[in-house]
């Protein structure tokens, strides 16, 4: 087992402090990066004239092939060893010699934890916006095959407007877009190479900290080696974006649960994202969507674990960043769960047409619809507002359909109401009208389902 500070010690570690403080039974899953930093930073050591070239050489050889195990999974980590650094650098020495006690070299695990860390998030984000990709694809197709079908929209959970499926499916969609470019700039701010600026202060060896930046496909090199040694604003971020994306996964499962229940009946789930009742037979339970909503508070939970471990933390590195892993660990491997599940979702959605249409013959979809005909007939909005609602709770309200008014009796609400209004008062009528840009009318859906085509193939040939 390698320490890389035992030798100022004068006995060995209590077995129960080493149980307490180890790191490697989850900082394993930074042992890629870890090789791939060593590589880089071997290189330029050599490069550089601060290590023997040869030495150099065999160090980068060696951690390529570990690099290696690590991908086919043929590497096996030691549950004995502090943490995955300490774990490589022993197999690195049992495989390489006396060469590998250079790796370290004007590097410190404080820098190097910041690089791996890195260097993992932008990986698993990128694998993570490629995911949503194919999410919001599902729901296009999903959208585009359905594209005639109306459905009730609500406010409160109470009838609001009549709106097409597809324009509920491309509000999904939008949402999603947001939480990709959110990725996408969290990206942008941690590309940045920290490796290099050693325990806090730099070093006083004459090494090229570009070229490593460079070796990694980094963007740019930290300025400050204190900031660069100390700073999780990047884990801050990634938590905060996938917090945010689990809040859209959340509301999208609460709206499919709904429209599931008998009670709405609009959708059918497939079989095999449900299950059953071990006492009700009858029982067909959305669980999949529930533990996905569930598991939000997870995400939300780690979120918040990330930004008390940092409160009140002095500059620069303390241990306590240690316990940042298992936060990240978990959040991206549950979004990267949650994600394929809500493809599969939309994939085989049923969608049950007539239930819908029962649900739209209530004409108070179409107040709205009433109010704006009014408008433009040059009633003031106040007024327009004040009949409809005088209509609604004359009529509807008292289980009278408006439709069956006559001229003498919508006038009796207003001189400019007349029959003219019945053709409003279908659901066909109602989407069709709407002339705004954005808006639920047919055309409109139109365009934003091409958009969409084109901006998701775009992604896709990317």
């Amino acid at each position: 087992m390698a320490k890389f500070w035992g030798s100022r010690f004068q006995g060995d570690t209590d077995n129960l402090a080493d149980s307490f403080s180890f790191s490697i039974d989850y900082d394993y899953k930074l042992g890629l990066y870890d090789c791939i930093g060593g590589i880089a930073h071997a290189k330029m050591l050599g490069d550089c004239g601060i290590i023997p070239k040869t030495d150099a050489k065999k160090i980068m050889n060696g951690l390529q092939v570990i690099a290696q195990e690590i991908q086919e999974g043929v590497f096996e980590y030691d549950s004995d060893e502090e943490d995955v650094h300490s774990n490589i650098q022993s197999v690195l020495k049992e495989r390489i010699g006396e060469a590998a006690d250079r790796l370290h070299t004007a590097r410190s695990r404080n820098d190097l934890i910041v690089l791996d860390m890195k260097l993992y998030c932008m990986v698993e984000l990128n694998t993570v916006t490629e995911l949503i990709s194919d999410l919001q694809r599902a729901i296009l197709d999903f959208a585009v095959e359905h594209k005639h079908v109306i459905i009730p929209a609500y406010t409160h959970l109470q009838s609001a407007q009549a709106v097409l499926l597809a324009q509920h499916m491309l509000a999904y969609i939008e949402m999603l877009e947001r939480d990709k470019q959110r990725i996408s700039e969290a990206v942008k701010r941690m590309d940045s190479n920290p490796l290099g600026s050693c325990a806090l202060s730099g070093s006083t060896l004459p090494t090229d900290r570009k070229q490593v930046s460079e070796e990694l496909g980094f963007a740019a090199t930290t300025r400050n080696s204190i900031d660069s040694v100390s700073d999780r604003d990047f884990l801050v971020e990634t938590l905060s974006d996938l917090a945010i994306m689990c809040m859209h996964f959340s509301r999208i499962a609460e709206d499919m649960i709904i429209w599931a229940t008998s009670e709405f009946n609009f959708i059918n789930i497939d079989w095999s994202l449900c299950t059953g009742s071990s006492i009700m037979p009858h029982k067909k339970n959305p669980d999949i969507l529930e533990l996905i909503r569930g598991e939000t508070a997870t995400v939300y939970g780690n979120l918040n674990k990330i930004l008390v471990l940092l409160k009140g933390l002095p500059l620069t590195y303390n241990r306590d960043l240690q316990l940042d892993k298992p936060p990240l660990f978990e959040s991206v491997e549950q979004v990267q769960l949650m994600l394929p599940l809500l493809t599969r979702l939309f994939a085989t959605l049923q969608i049950k047409e007539e239930n819908i249409r029962k649900q739209l013959d209530n004409e108070c979809f179409f107040s709205v619809d009433i109010m704006e005909f009014l408008i433009g007939k040059g009633v003031t909005y106040r007024e327009a507002h004040d009949t409809v609602g005088r209509l609604v709770r004359d009529c509807l309200d008292n289980g009278q359909k408006i439709a069956c008014l006559t001229d003498e009796e919508l006038k009796g609400f207003h001189p400019k109401l007349t029959t003219e209004i019945r053709k409003l008062l279908n659901a066909e009528a109602s989407v069709k009208g709407k002339k705004s840009f954005g808006s639920t009318s047919p055309r409109s859906v139109s365009q934003q389902i091409r958009f969409w085509e084109k901006r998701l193939e775009r992604v896709s040939e990317d």
